[in-house]
């Protein structure tokens, strides 16, 4: 286990409750008011907490379930982040282990968030859901949780990009004795039937459950996306270490050359399982595990796959090429002395067109759904959202003010919604809700 060497756990923290205690309301509603409320307990919400606290700006943290939540029940057991212990850099809170770059296992992810908690004690209430937001005619912003009404001068949503399991409605056609589930809730290869098992994604989780299955020693049907792969450790060092070397994750999505784009594009697979290894598709071919087209169609306990297995495979080797291209050319430049690695060849490739797949030939009991998230901000009343049901804002400002977003995947850099580079935009919101509050009260 990786020594994280880190504060007292949240338990140890008796003020962190006393801290969570609501503001009094005012004596002509009732409603209990904070000059600023956070929306989400998470790495984002506690990053902002964190921020406000040390600007002196007095607000509150709503958090629906515990901190730490979707680490615990929505991971996994052999989850690791993919990326290095380095990278774990929360505000006045980094990484103080001993393996720098080495991947922090599930369980210890979530005692780096609580550690941090307990590590300045954020005025936060926990399994308090927020159920309405909106903002009055005055400018307030009016909140309604499980545990009654509340309101505030501004409001940080940070409740991430990730909320709702999404599962295409085809699968409502499987036979029902078929076990189904979202990656979100696959916990090891000893909870599902026995037999053989479909995975259907090919992104970070659907890679990383097909290995685990695989080592388990199950048959893996996989069905592969359009989704890149990356390698893991390239010309002596992490390929992650080179590309913070190179500036790429402090790129803002303005200046990246996709632009707004690069949010749809699906995280490039690999792991940190282990020590942290590359995962390449096709060796796991060569080792039994059923490689298949995208999924096409269902029909009953018929898959029909398309006929890209071969496409999908080549971009990903060319993403992944592309990434040791331009860390050649920054080895280039600078004059570093690194090793020299042989060009990838692939070890196998496929030799047919897809077939059909009968999960009851190939005894298939189950099936894991690895197809992402969809966001969901309909308790948001707010007319800040584009056409797409997405939030308009530049850095997590948003058009509305007082009102802001953190945490979401690509906010501003890569890193927007990780441990990364999550605190440098709470940094950049406390100041600009800072200043809002300054503004206001000389204007009273």
């Amino acid at each position: 286990m990786t020594n994280l060497a880190l504060k007292p756990r949240l338990a140890d923290a008796p003020s962190l409750a006393r801290s969570a205690a609501p503001e009094a309301g005012s004596p002509q509603t009732g409603v209990r008011h904070f000059p600023v409320i956070v929306i989400g307990g998470g790495q984002a919400g506690l990053s902002i907490s964190y921020c406000l606290k040390q600007q002196g700006v007095a607000h509150h943290v709503f958090e629906k379930h515990r901190i730490g939540h979707d680490w615990r029940a929505r991971r996994w057991d052999s989850f690791c982040l993919v990326t290095p212990n380095w990278q774990c850099k929360l505000p006045g809170f980094p990484y103080a282990g001993d393996d720098p770059h080495g991947f922090i296992p599930k369980q210890e992810i979530v005692q780096y968030l609580e550690d941090y908690a307990a590590s300045f004690a954020p005025p936060i209430s926990e399994g308090v859901a927020v159920e309405r937001m909106r903002r009055n005619a005055d400018g307030v912003f009016e909140v309604e949780t499980s545990a009654g009404a509340f309101s505030a001068n501004q409001v940080v949503i940070a409740t991430g990009g990730y909320h709702t399991p999404r599962v295409p409605r085809m699968a409502e056609r499987l036979p029902a004795d078929i076990v189904q589930l979202h990656s979100s809730a696959y916990r090891n290869a000893d909870a599902l039937p026995e037999g053989a098992v479909l995975v259907v994604g090919t992104g970070q989780s659907g890679c990383q459950i097909a290995e685990d299955l695989h080592w388990a020693g199950r048959q893996v049907h996989l069905s592969v996306g359009s989704a890149p792969r990356s390698p893991r450790q390239y010309r002596g060092k992490d390929a992650i270490d080179w590309l913070d070397e190179i500036g790429y994750y402090a790129i803002p999505i303005h200046a990246h050359p996709k632009k707004e784009r690069v949010k749809a594009q699906a995280n490039h697979y690999l792991t940190g399982r282990n020590g942290g290894h590359e995962i390449d598709l096709r060796r796991f071919a060569l080792e039994g595990m059923k490689l298949h087209g995208r999924l096409k169609e269902i029909h009953g306990a018929l898959f029909e796959f398309r006929d890209d297995l071969k496409a999908n495979l080549d971009n990903a080797d060319v993403v992944a090429q592309g990434i040791k291209n331009m860390i050649d050319q920054h080895i280039a430049r600078a004059g570093i002395d690194a090793p020299i690695e042989p060009t990838y060849q692939p070890p196998w490739s496929p030799s047919e067109e897809s077939l059909p797949l009968d999960l009851r030939e190939a005894d298939i009991r189950s099936v894991v759904w690895a197809t992402g998230y969809t966001s969901d901000f309909r308790w948001v009343e707010v007319p800040v959202f584009d056409g797409r049901g997405e939030p308009s804002h530049q850095r997590g400002v948003t058009p509305v003010p007082g009102l802001y977003f953190l945490g979401l995947p690509w906010l501003y850099t890569w890193g927007s919604g990780r441990f990364a580079q999550v605190g440098e935009d709470a940094e950049y919101l406390a100041e600009a809700i800072t200043q809002l509050a300054v503004r206001n009260a000389r204007a009273v």
